[in-house]
This record gives structure tokens, C-alpha cells and sequence, in this order.
């Protein structure tokens, strides 16, 4: 298996979720919940798209969460494709029981 596509160690997940702590908390509500959905089975490779994704400013972040816009140019990679695409997922509807 290559190492890209394994499960990241809890000690590097703690260090990428101290990395990813944002100014706006628009963004950190997205960052939270991609955490808690992922962070079990977040691997190299999208660790390497969401440090990427880390490097904008809060504001360019937020537009690309809120698919405002695309990444483009360096930026537009298969993994930072990956990771936004499971950070703009919604969350789930709760479910309604009628009976």
C-alpha cells in the first residue's frame, strides 16, 4: 500500500488540526466538521491538500468552501480537489420518524 493512501497517526492529526485553526469562524465550522468525519481515516495525501487549502487567506478559503469558486492554478490538484470536495459535503438531514 503506498504511504499516500494510509491512515495518518493520531500524533499528525493533532498537528494538522492545530495547523488548520482559521481566523473566521465560517471556515473553522467547515474545518471542524471535516474532522470529525475524516479524521480516523485522513491520509498523507489529503493531509497534503488540506495544508495546501491552509495556505490561503481566510476570505479566498471561504469562497472556495462555498464553491464560489474553483481552485485554479497550482492550487487545482487532485488532492486539493478531494479534500474540498468532502469539506463542502452538507451535513447530513436529520431523520424524521413519522409514526
Amino acid at each position: 500500500m503506498n504511504n499516500a493512501s494510509q491512515p495518518l497517526d493520531a500524533r499528525a492529526v493533532g498537528r494538522l488540526k492545530w495547523s488548520c485553526r482559521r481566523g473566521l469562524l465560517e471556515n473553522d465550522l467547515f474545518i471542524e466538521r471535516f474532522f470529525a468525519r475524516h479524521e480516523a481515516s485522513l491520509t498523507a495525501e489529503q493531509a497534503r491538500g488540506l495544508e495546501a487549502l491552509m495556505e490561503l487567506a481566510d476570505h479566498d478559503l471561504l469562497d472556495l468552501l462555498l464553491a464560489r469558486k474553483e481552485a485554479e492554478g497550482e492550487l487545482a490538484t487532485a488532492e486539493v480537489r478531494n479534500v474540498l470536495s468532502l469539506m463542502r459535503m452538507p451535513k447530513p438531514s436529520p431523520v424524521i420518524n413519522d409514526e
